[in-house]
């Protein structure tokens, strides 16, 4: 199982290592990142592995929408099949 994070916001010190510092704390493995800074706006993608959390995906999720609002950061954490026939044509 793996999980999409997006993370959208005005560009600041430490963003990547506060967003995958609670993918590690659940035991979530970052699979692969890509991140843009377009003049003071950052924004990501990281692909997640879910198989050896810790927790339920909701926590995961719920701690990252925190830190979006503590940050004012918009944060979005979705399991892949959901993203996957989102994106479907």
């Amino acid at each position: 199982m793996r999980a999409v994070i997006t993370v959208i916001g005005k560009d600041t010190i430490g963003i990547l290592h506060k967003v995958s510092g609670i993918c590690a704390n659940h035991n979530a493995n970052v699979i692969e990142v890509t991140q843009s800074v377009m003049q003071d706006m950052f924004a990501m993608i990281m692909m997640v592995d879910l198989s050896g959390m810790s927790a339920d995906f909701s926590s995961l999720s719920d701690e990252m929408t925190a830190l979006g609002n503590a940050e004012g950061l918009t944060i979005h954490c979705m399991h892949e099949d959901i993203f996957n026939s989102m994106h479907k044509i």
